[in-house]
């Protein structure tokens, strides 16, 4: 389960920006995780409340935006976008897809007070 690993390294970038901005209290953040990811919401949601536990961003509400993911076309040549692996070209339809951005993970925005 690398959930926690993400939640871990979500936390400290979270905790700093936040003790950086002399905040008190983490009230939101948000996330934009990759469809292609291989992470489990469920169990990320429940890491980050785990990590989160004693600290500024205790009890924050977690908000997920799961994104496709951008691949090449080797058939059309086209970038395209995939919403899961074994999606074809919504283009042409070919199988050849080299996927570009296949686990990306970042945090979008953090509200503090």
């Amino acid at each position: 389960m690398h959930e926690i690993t993400l939640c871990q390294s979500a936390f400290e970038i979270i905790d700093s920006q936040a003790k950086l901005n002399h905040a008190q209290k983490v009230k939101s953040v948000w996330m934009e995780i990759s469809a292609l990811s291989c992470v489990e919401i469920s169990a990320l949601e429940f890491c980050f409340e785990i990590v989160c536990r004693d600290t500024l961003a205790q009890g924050c509400q977690l908000n997920i935006d799961v994104i496709p993911a951008k691949a090449w076309c080797w058939d059309c040549h086209e970038v395209v976008t995939v919403a899961k692996f074994d999606a074809g070209c919504p283009l042409c339809g070919s199988q050849n897809l080299r996927v570009e951005n296949d686990d990306a993970m970042r945090i979008k925005q953090i509200e503090i007070e």
